[in-house]
């Protein structure tokens, strides 16, 4: 029988490079993140509870915590260097440690982000924490099968698509959407690392070129 997994969720983890810090959100995050509540709607348009007041984003925020106590998920707040601010969120969630188990996602990054390489680097250092860290044999992603952005992005960093989730869950509008589910698994790890190591270095190339 093997032995569980090691995620100490009460650690406060920082993970960081170059381009882009997380640390876990916290409830005093809320003044960070709320320009972009009604700022950027295209942000919330496939969102299971889209965030479209302060209070739902404080409820966002507490939920968020609430389920780091629980050592089911672990949220960070995303701070982008290059623009020097607070620009999104992102966690890992549904943790199962005796499984060597987790989903990637809860992820939104401000639209002025997009494109810039913000999400490879956020990736990268996730990623890396998950296989060479905890080590975890599989990571899993979920979107709304309509959301071609979220799903291309995904794909562009060595997701695999396993399958949809047809009428999966319901949504704010009243309807139910479908649930692509994507993973990554950690014996792919050093070959999508390699990748995402190349793209960061034609990124940077081509800010200085």
């Amino acid at each position: 029988m093997h032995s569980s997994l090691v995620f100490d969720t009460t650690a406060d983890l920082v993970l960081e490079n170059e381009r882009v810090l997380l640390r876990p959100l916290m409830q005093e995050d809320a003044v960070f993140l709320k320009p972009y509540v009604k700022a950027e709607p295209a942000l919330w348009q496939y969102a299971l509870t889209p965030i479209t007041t302060e209070e739902e984003l404080e409820q966002y925020i507490a939920t968020a915590i609430e389920a780091r106590k629980l050592k089911t998920a672990y949220a960070f707040i995303v701070f982008d260097k290059l623009l020097n601010k607070y620009v999104g969120s992102t966690r890992f969630y549904d943790l199962q440690l005796s499984f060597s188990t987790t989903q990637l996602g809860y992820t939104w990054y401000s639209e002025s982000t997009w494109g810039t390489g913000l999400n490879e680097h956020c990736k990268l250092l996730l990623l890396s924490f998950a296989f060479e860290t905890i080590g975890f044999e599989r990571v899993e992603f979920r979107a709304d099968n309509r959301n071609k952005r979220s799903i291309a992005a995904m794909q562009k960093i060595g997701c695999t698509v396993e399958g949809v989730m047809r009428n999966h869950l319901p949504t704010s509008d009243g309807t139910r959407r479908d649930s692509i589910v994507l993973s990554m698994l950690k014996k792919e790890w050093p070959t999508i690392k390699a990748g995402f190591l190349a793209r960061i270095k034609r990124l940077d190339q081509n800010k200085l070129g």
